[in-house]
């Protein structure tokens, strides 16, 4: 009776760095260089645009600054200069009215519930 012995040509052993962590190819670490860099430009943008929006916009050398709001169910851009000049003595309603709609780049003079719009303080 002939006995045989089938024995496992030994494979390279891979190189662990670590807790048992295999290495990365350059193509992996491509791969994550990208990944940490696309994932740092879209928090940057994110943190970014955060800080720019801002509920007023502050005054340089003389210029107007804004305050914003969010146009409410039933509101007309007259209601909405009323209330704001309301505070203030002497501003004209129908001025106000026009600084509206030039700060916000309105081509007509009516606004929807939900909008957002720059007030002149």
């Amino acid at each position: 009776m002939s006995t045989i012995a089938l024995t496992h040509p030994s494979r390279p052993r891979v190189a662990t760095s670590g807790f048992g962590a295999r290495k990365l190819t350059r193509r992996g670490r491509l791969a994550r260089l990208a990944m940490v860099l696309s994932l740092s430009i879209v928090l940057g943008a994110g943190f970014a645009m955060k800080a720019s929006g801002g509920d007023s916009v502050g005054a340089v050398d003389g210029a107007a600054t804004y305050f914003t709001i969010v146009v409410a169910p039933g509101e007309s851009l007259w209601s909405i200069a009323a209330d704001a000049a309301a505070g203030q003595a002497g501003i004209d309603v129908r001025q106000l009215v026009d600084e509206i709609v030039s700060a916000n780049s309105l081509t007509v003079p009516d606004v929807q519930a939900g909008q957002v719009l720059r007030i002149p303080a």
